[in-house]
């Protein structure tokens, strides 16, 4: 399970708001909430973004609210992953729920530069700087939550889980 694409570098504390505006939220369908992501940091980002692109932030991404509907408009935009120094909590667990791939690593964090081209490999936590020439190593998931990330979120991991068991007592 990778990722390679161009970064998108956002500062400390890009908050769940920011990520997308409450005054969206009238909707459920996550592809027309994604039409909103970033907006108000990055109004370019929804035209700009490819599918495997790259998320770079500082400290406390994904800070306040604890709307699960932030990590699932970066996923529904097909963003390859979020590295940043660190996440707040509850982004973090809800990433993890809907399957969109995270790493902290603070140095990677600190040296990649927006736009530059970046590979990530889940499996070892290894982060390539295409651009730069540089590796950084963040600290990969456990394979029980890489599961449920590969199998795109907790509830799909389930769904799976639950087939196989299914199948195995036929």
């Amino acid at each position: 399970m990778d990722t390679r694409g161009h970064v998108f570098k956002y500062p400390d504390n890009v908050d769940t708001d920011v990520i997308i505006p409450a005054r969206y939220l009238n909707t459920s369908d996550a592809n027309e909430l994604a039409k909103h992501c970033m907006e108000d940091i990055d109004a370019e980002f929804v035209n700009k973004v490819k599918a495997g692109d790259v998320i770079v932030a500082g400290w406390n991404f994904g800070c306040g609210s604890s709307r699960e509907h932030a990590p699932l408009v970066i996923k529904t935009c097909k963003t390859g992953c979020v590295i940043a120094k660190s996440f707040a909590r509850i982004f973090y667990r809800n990433a993890i729920n809907i399957g969109l791939p995270i790493l902290e690593c603070p140095e990677a964090a600190d040296a990649i530069e927006n736009g530059s081209e970046v590979e990530v490999d889940f499996d070892t936590g290894e982060i390539r700087d295409i651009t730069s020439k540089k590796t950084y190593k963040a600290q990969p998931f456990p394979p029980f939550i890489q599961n449920i990330i590969k199998a795109g979120g907790l509830l799909a991991s389930l769904k799976e889980n639950q087939t196989e068991k299914s199948e195995e007592n036929m």
